[in-house]
């Protein structure tokens, strides 16, 4: 079977490029991949991150691909689309995270053969940020499709409440497996100069507002001295107001800041220190995050809201908090050091490790295909 996959790829960076990367050698192994990517994702005004592009320090997996798609320029949907319709595809799969890429998708998923089935892997239908034409390009996105996966059955709620006649199927984000092996706990701390004989909790990923930074920082004042908290991750947008909040904190000796864009190569580092990943969110779809703790074995604790608690409760992999509130979030963190429960916890992870394997990721939306 001939598979179409556009989105980006290499030499664009993030957990989205590296999703897409796995999924097309996972799907190279028995049909043939060919991979259609942004020859300009995001005009570099629009971007609020330092680059979008991978650096040397990262282990990005290098995709052949076809840079062909201008997501704002218009010729550029009408030759992306007449690209893939002259390779003549049996199935084109689109990666759908924001409404930005809504009349280029769209557009494209539009001019496909009739003998071309359009699946679209949806991150998000109703984003974190909302803006007020969301609605109406999104709408116009979804009816460009055959079907879709989502990563997440609060997803395929919002879905259905845009496009009560989807098809879709929940097939939950596999694990990242491109970084490496986790390390030992001792040299990671001393590497990140992180006090040692601590109880390490960890926030990793961009530092955006609805992901509930400054509720954690708040939650973590809560907490005795035997806690120390690193916060790793590049802000998109302006760091100050955490800046501010951390220099009144009354834990702010116990805060080690990483107020930066983590290259691949020190991934590793931050989760061999960790005993416990914490997402505050205050709204949530689901997270490359859990997935990368996972892959270092490392438990979660996270807010109640959106497709997070799915796997950690099926699982059993860490601690969900009812509200995203600091009082909560505390009252969670104690939980997890001294409930008794931790070990439960890791075998949990370490079941899902098994369970979210890019191999069944595959098998499962190609199972999906054939229903179509």
């Amino acid at each position: 079977m001939k598979i179409a996959i556009l989105s980006c790829f290499y030499p664009y960076r993030g957990g989205i490029a590296q999703f897409n990367a796995n999924i097309y050698n996972e799907l190279g192994k028995t049909h043939e991949v060919r991979a259609f990517n942004f020859k300009r994702q995001y005009p570099g005004i629009l971007f609020p991150g330092k680059t979008q592009y991978v650096t040397a320090e990262d282990n990005a997996i290098k995709i052949d691909s076809t840079p062909i798609l201008d997501s704002i320029n218009p010729l550029s949907y009408i030759s992306t689309s007449r690209a893939i319709r002259e390779w003549e595809p049996d199935l084109l799969i689109m990666r759908y995270w924001i409404s930005f890429f809504a009349p280029s998708h769209g557009f494209v998923g539009r001019h496909q053969l009739k003998k071309t089935k359009v699946i679209s892997i949806l991150d998000n239908v109703v984003p974190h940020e909302k803006r007020p034409f969301d609605t109406a390009l999104t709408k116009y996105f979804l009816s460009s499709g055959d079907g879709f996966v989502v990563l997440s059955s609060s997803v395929g709620e919002d879905l259905i409440r845009l496009k009560p006649d989807a098809r879709f199927k929940v097939i939950p984000h596999p694990l990242y497996n491109h970084f490496g092996e986790k390390q030992e706990r001792d040299s990671s701390i001393e590497r990140l100069s992180l006090e040692k004989n601590k109880k390490n909790i960890l926030f990793f990923g961009l530092i955006r507002d609805y992901k509930g930074l400054d509720i954690l920082i708040d939650a973590f004042s809560l907490l005795d001295q035997s806690y120390q908290l690193i916060i790793a991750g590049e802000p998109y947008g302006s760091f100050e107001p955490y800046a501010r909040q951390l220099a009144l904190s009354p834990a702010k000796e116990r805060i080690k800041l990483f107020n930066r864009y983590i290259p691949d190569g020190e991934v590793p580092l931050f989760f061999s220190c960790a005993d416990v990943v914490v997402l505050p969110y205050r709204s949530a779809t689901q997270s490359g995050i859990s997935a990368i703790s996972y892959h270092f074995g490392v438990p979660i604790i996270t807010t109640d809201v959106g497709g997070l608690k799915e796997i950690i409760e099926k699982q059993g992999t860490g601690i969900v908090v009812e509200y995203p509130e600091c009082g909560a979030i505390a009252k969670g963190i104690r939980e997890f050091f001294e409930g008794g429960n931790r070990d439960t916890y890791i075998e949990g992870v370490e079941r899902a490790k098994r369970e979210l394997s890019w191999q069944s990721f595959a098998q499962e939306l190609l199972s999906f295909y054939n229903t179509l």
